[in-house]
């Protein structure tokens, strides 16, 4: 029994251990975003928008849309022009798939990769998975959302919404995003992430 107890103790030790580091890694990432957003020169806001910004509106932080993930790469994929909110059409390649269970769903996600940006050796291990929801167009921007992933060096990965951020065009009409193709589309809300800018 004394063994027993100790196990379960040391369990949720490292549960908490591990959620408490990686609450710290989200807020370290929404510090970073907002360092960015009131930055001269790496501000997606307008100018008048960033004298008078103060932080980014987030949802509360929620380690259930912090989830465990299979990672699938496909290979042989062609490239193809992602459509965008302007004319203009970047190449992108499928470079795999993520597996998931989200508010007791299985989802799928795509995740792909910019075909010009890998020429550049900062960007050789970036991928890109943008996503829509159900709560686009209400609590989160109506466009959809991205996150940030690298080249996994292994099967099972950890996908966290929380780090989910919006295009530049939630900020200004002055850019051209890409619009996250219909396969990626979550029929679940994810309250997480950045909200919506209240002036879109």
């Amino acid at each position: 029994m004394k063994r027993l107890l100790l196990l379960v103790l040391l369990v949720s030790s490292t549960v908490f251990a591990q959620n408490k580091e990686a609450i710290k890694e989200i807020k370290e990432h929404q510090k970073e975003l907002n360092t960015q957003f009131k930055t001269e020169g790496k501000s997606p806001l307008t100018e008048k928008d960033r004298k008078h910004f103060k932080a980014l509106d987030f949802f509360d932080i929620d380690l259930s849309y912090r989830v465990e993930a299979n990672f699938v790469r496909t290979k042989d994929e062609a490239s193809f022009k992602m459509k965008t909110s302007t004319d203009r059409l970047p190449e992108y390649v499928k470079y795999g798939e993520l597996h998931f269970k989200l508010k007791g769903k299985k989802l799928k996600l795509n995740v792909y990769q910019n075909v010009k940006l890998i020429e550049k050796e900062e960007y050789k291990d970036y991928l890109f998975i943008p996503f829509t929801d159900l709560t686009n167009g209400e609590t989160s921007y109506g466009g959809g959302r991205y996150i940030d992933f690298k080249k996994p060096f292994q099967n099972n990965v950890v996908l966290d919404f929380n780090k989910s951020y919006n295009p530049y065009c939630a900020y200004s009409g002055r850019y051209s995003c890409p619009i996250p193709p219909i396969e990626n589309h979550l029929l679940v809300e994810v309250t997480a992430g950045v909200k919506k800018f209240n002036k879109h």
